[in-house]
């Protein structure tokens, strides 16, 4: 299947999961986290990531959408870019990626979109950030079969 780029607000897309910039206690944050759990409905995602939390960086965990369009959200945590050197950072941002979308083919979904992850209060270059993202996602599909959509905020 494929990669597509866009620039649209990542709760309101109808796919199988959304990827969640999480924090490693999986509360509701700022910037997409934030808006993920408004979208689902903060009190059902809240009950739904309290068992799962807490949560390692470059790991990942699935809820229910609720209230979302999409089916699922796939709670992953990027590096805080300044906690590690930049290769590190680089590591752990890939296998983010890499995390959650075997999160997705092991649960058999067919499409997932994910933010720009650790590009917000994370602090990683959004250029760089861009490139990790779509070299792991490519890379990930030349094995299997997924519509992955990295959403740009607009």
């Amino acid at each position: 299947m494929s990669l597509s780029i866009n620039h649209q607000d990542i709760t309101q897309l109808s796919v199988d999961a959304i990827v969640n910039a999480a924090n490693t206690e999986l509360l509701a944050g700022g910037g997409v986290c934030g808006a993920i759990f408004k979208g689902a409905g903060y009190d059902a995602m809240t009950e739904a990531c309290r068992p799962l939390a807490p949560i390692k960086t470059a790991e990942a965990v699935m809820t229910r959408g609720f209230n979302l369009p999409a089916k699922h959200v796939i709670h992953a945590v990027g590096p805080i870019y300044n906690q590690y050197t930049p290769e590190e950072a680089k590591c752990l941002l890939a296998q983010t990626y890499t995390t959650s979308l075997q999160v997705a083919v092991d649960y058999q979904l067919n499409s997932i979109a994910f933010p720009l992850i650790s590009s917000g209060i994370y602090g990683y270059p959004k250029e760089a950030a861009y490139q990790v993202a779509v070299e792991t996602i490519e890379a990930f599909l030349t094995e299997y079969d997924l519509d992955v959509y990295l959403v740009l905020f607009p």
